[in-house]
């Protein structure tokens, strides 16, 4: 039986989202050197956010930074995931990114990440993120059981979910 498709096809995808602080938009290429700049000034506390075994974003250059954001743009077009920039008002700075990603676990349908760039994590903007994004899956998106990986959730126990 072939799996359900991530979205209902007759969803409509949020193409952005503002609060007085940021904008979360289709992550492009066309963001690829701030995305970059911002990755890499975070790189250290990155390599916990997403993965139990640390190792990204080690090694990662600009032109491969270029090609994952590629592959990000891709798949937001084909409504397979969606990756979304975190930006100023006036979009002079990458502040972080959002992730909505298929659930690989049986009660989820959804995994979410995201990150906030060092330099703004004292002004409380990781909170702020992280309660617009919640609200917003409740309010815009068709999800029913997200879940936040390595927030909610440890990335060792969320491993050993089924």
């Amino acid at each position: 039986m072939p799996k359900s498709p991530f979205i209902p096809k007759n969803f409509v995808v949020p193409p952005q989202l503002e609060t007085p602080r940021m904008r979360l938009r289709c992550l492009t290429i066309n963001d690829a050197v701030m995305d970059f700049a911002a990755v890499m000034t975070s790189a250290d506390r990155l390599r916990t956010v997403f993965f139990a075994d640390g190792k990204w974003p080690d090694g990662l250059t600009l032109e491969g930074n270029i090609a994952d954001l590629g592959w990000h743009q891709v798949e937001f077009s084909n409504r397979t995931s969606f990756a979304y920039t975190v930006v100023n008002p006036d979009e002079t700075e990458v502040m972080g990114c959002v992730y909505f990603k298929p659930g690989d676990k049986q009660d989820h349908d959804a995994e979410i990440y995201f990150w906030v760039r060092d330099s703004r994590l004292e002004e409380g903007l990781d909170e702020h993120l992280s309660n617009t994004v919640r609200n917003w899956l409740k309010e815009s998106w068709p999800f029913q059981t997200p879940a936040f990986p390595g927030r909610d959730i440890s990335h060792e126990n969320w491993d050993k979910l089924p």
